[in-house]
């Protein structure tokens, strides 16, 4: 009879301790910024009464993968473009839900201080893949440095420039190479990833920065996904009030500096 009160007992404490940690949200993200950001935020999920269980992942399959299983209730890493294009591929069933942060690219000097002071022949070190290119050449007309062909947007190309006044040169490098060109050439297009593994600063290092009104900006904003059916779930209601507290935008823009924006509603 003991015995059996006891093992009741324990069996009780284990539920009351299950229901004080909360319901269990488990959510994929990759490291920088994603799950830091995530970590920032479990304590006040936490308080609302949910137990955010972050997995940590440095590949882009397996999280995907995970949430259309049911192994995980959501993840955090990916933008619209790479999420459709999963799902076409996959046949997943992925939607995104909430938008959190844009990683802009930023022009960076390099021989040259200043855009106002570059001179003709300048050498602008790009990344070479075509959606980086597109970023990188539109963030250059947006400065005055380069006009595109009209309708061209992410699409286009260096063979989409049509006015070009002073003769720039364009440098195309693997995005990650670009940042170790910087010394060699005027200034330097580089990914918000990137610029941060290499000490750079978007806010405090730039010359110019993607804005959250660019094109870019609307189309690669990282959101948190979740399987089709899910976008109700009661968490989800729980982390879009957590974002409104502005200790979470604080966060973002003190950590990063400009290299990561947020993009969620305060």
């Amino acid at each position: 009879m003991k015995k059996s009160l006891s093992i009741l007992l324990a069996c009780l404490l284990i539920a009351l301790s299950a229901q004080a940690l909360g319901e269990v949200v488990k959510i994929g993200a990759t490291p920088v910024p994603h799950a830091e950001v995530l970590e920032f935020i479990k304590p006040f999920m936490a308080e609302k009464g949910f137990d955010l269980e972050i997995v940590v992942f440095n590949d882009y399959v397996i999280p995907n993968d995970q949430v259309e299983q049911g192994g995980l209730d959501a993840n955090y890493f990916q933008h619209k473009p790479y999420l459709y294009d999963f799902n076409a591929n996959n046949g997943t069933h992925l939607v995104e839900v909430i938008p959190m942060h844009f990683e802009p690219m930023a022009v960076y000097p390099g021989k040259t201080a200043s855009l106002d002071a570059i001179q003709d022949g300048a050498t602008i070190a790009v990344p070479n893949d075509p959606t980086n290119e597109a970023r990188a050449l539109l963030l250059l007309e947006a400065q005055g440095l380069i006009t595109i062909a009209e309708g061209k947007g992410l699409e286009a190309t260096k063979l989409d420039i049509v006015e070009n006044p002073h003769n720039i040169k364009l440098e195309e490098l693997e995005a990650a190479q670009v940042p170790r060109a910087l010394a060699d050439v005027d200034f330097a297009v580089i990914n918000g990833n990137y610029a941060l593994e290499a000490d750079l600063s978007a806010s405090k290092d730039g010359v110019a920065i993607e804005g959250l009104d660019s094109e870019a900006a609307v189309k690669y904003i990282n959101y948190v996904v979740v399987k089709e059916g899910n976008e109700n779930a009661e968490w989800l209601e729980a982390f879009k009030e957590v974002l409104k507290d502005p200790a979470v935008r604080g966060f973002v823009e003190e950590k990063y500096q400009g290299a990561v924006i947020p993009a969620f509603e305060e």
